[in-house]
């Protein structure tokens, strides 16, 4: 092992045997940011990078009301199940590491609930996003509001686990 990987280790132990509770949070927090890091940049910044352009071009740069009522509809019935459920399987297999049975039973219990709570808040994201915000800036709004949701899926997540338990 490298000198400078060898001393950050034992840097790294000390800290954890000198504050536990504060070295395994950092610890913690840092691994899930670079999670979910990984899950936006791999698929949440693309996905609606390109959806949101081919949204543009179906509905010609229209905003006119029928028109965002249509793209809002069509979001609500493609994009956010699709999601909802890629959150929920990452959620599941990669934060909590649970096995695939115990994902696959908590999506079929809980997914309804999360997609229809979906359907009560984000209609009126996407409709202030395709109403109101360019087209460049829509994934950023999408991915600030997604940062809320994701927390409110999290507490929810862990609230349904901790009552289980």
């Amino acid at each position: 092992m490298g000198s400078i990987a060898k001393k950050g280790l034992q840097q790294y132990l000390l800290q954890l045997q000198q504050h536990p509770l504060r070295t395994k949070a950092l610890t913690a927090g840092v691994l899930s940011a670079i999670s979910d890091i990984l899950f936006g940049f791999a698929y949440l910044g693309p996905f609606g990078h390109f959806y949101h352009i081919l949204l543009d071009k179906l509905f010609k740069g229209k905003k006119d009301n029928k028109t965002v009522a249509q793209k809002v509809v069509l979001e609500q019935v493609t994009s956010s199940p699709l999601n909802n459920l890629l959150f929920m399987l990452y959620y599941g297999l990669v934060i909590e590491e649970r096995p695939w049975v115990q994902v696959k039973s908590k999506i079929k219990k809980e997914y309804p609930t999360v997609q229809y709570a979906a359907w009560t808040f984000w209609p009126v994201v996407g409709w202030i996003n395709h109403r109101h915000v360019p087209l460049q800036f829509r994934v950023i709004l999408q991915s600030f509001v997604a940062f809320c949701w994701g927390i409110f899926l999290n507490l929810r997540a862990k609230t349904v686990t901790l009552t289980k338990d």
